[in-house]
């Protein structure tokens, strides 16, 4: 199936609300950030704590608000406060803090995702830092990271062999037991391999700065932004069978066709 893409003009229009989301979500989760006694709920099922505050709430507030002002039609879909229909085929796929967890700890690893997607996936996506004062965008022909040392073109690293890799990750147990098994399988082969970066690896990779990252048991939320960036930088992301990822669960998200080949017959065997 081919797929319409939109005009220029509707292309700036979404890069533009887009941009307006971001900088709606950036005070609010500042104003929050490595403050003492910062309220912390725990929305985790079983045991596994999956912390929740009013930096991730207020900021998807934020963001609808000017959704219902600049693009009441459309969808939305956030982590927070879930899914909104829409009439335009157009869906906002938000994560008002990716990272949560660094988030209360004080770790600057934490960002704000932001995607307008369609049936097919992301079309643009911003990977926002707020308090480092990054922002990584992607899509619709544009692939750049603005912040304090300016704007610069993003773009993927070259073809290099898994034995001279960088690998990232979030969690270092990765899932089930099974998928943790998989990871390790290809981190053993690389040269370097740290976690707990949340969605810093994600815009490390679309910047050319490391080679893989491979996670399991993430939301659509967790991943329309860092694709559609990661692909416009030039990278691949799939699922681990070398599906589409854009539903979430197994990510494997590549710098070059040759390390996302590599990467991915180990994961596929599993």
């Amino acid at each position: 199936m081919t797929r319409s893409m939109p005009d220029a003009a509707t292309s700036a229009a979404l890069i533009a609300v887009a941009d307006r989301l971001a900088d709606a979500a950036r005070p609010v989760t500042l104003q929050h950030f490595r403050r003492p006694a910062l309220p912390v709920d725990d929305k985790g099922a079983a045991g596994r704590f999956d912390p929740v505050t009013e930096a991730d709430r207020g900021a998807e507030r934020a963001m609808r608000a000017v959704l219902a002002e600049a693009r009441p039609d459309d969808a939305i879909l956030g982590e927070e406060y879930g899914a909104k229909d829409g009439t335009t085929g157009l869906t906002w796929v938000l994560d008002p803090v990716d990272g949560t967890r660094a988030f209360v700890c004080g770790a600057p690893t934490w960002g704000v995702l932001i995607a307008v997607s369609d049936a097919q996936g992301p079309l643009f996506g911003i990977i926002d830092q707020p308090h480092v004062g990054e922002r990584f965008r992607g899509g619709l022909g544009l692939a750049e990271v603005a912040g304090p040392h300016g704007t610069m073109p993003l773009r993927t690293r070259p073809a290099r062999p898994l034995s001279q890799a960088i690998v990232l990750t979030t969690f270092p147990e990765v899932g089930s037991a099974a998928e943790g098994a998989a990871f390790h399988a290809v981190a053993r082969r690389a040269q370097l391999t740290r976690y707990g970066l949340d969605c810093t690896g994600y815009a490390l990779l679309a910047a050319g700065q490391v080679d893989l990252v491979i996670e399991a048991g993430l939301h659509p939320y967790d991943v329309h932004a860092p694709i559609a960036v990661i692909e416009a930088a030039g990278g691949i992301v799939t699922d681990w069978q070398g599906a589409p990822a854009h539903a979430g669960g197994r990510v494997l998200a590549a710098a070059n066709p040759a390390i996302h080949a590599e990467a991915l017959a180990i994961l596929s065997a599993f």
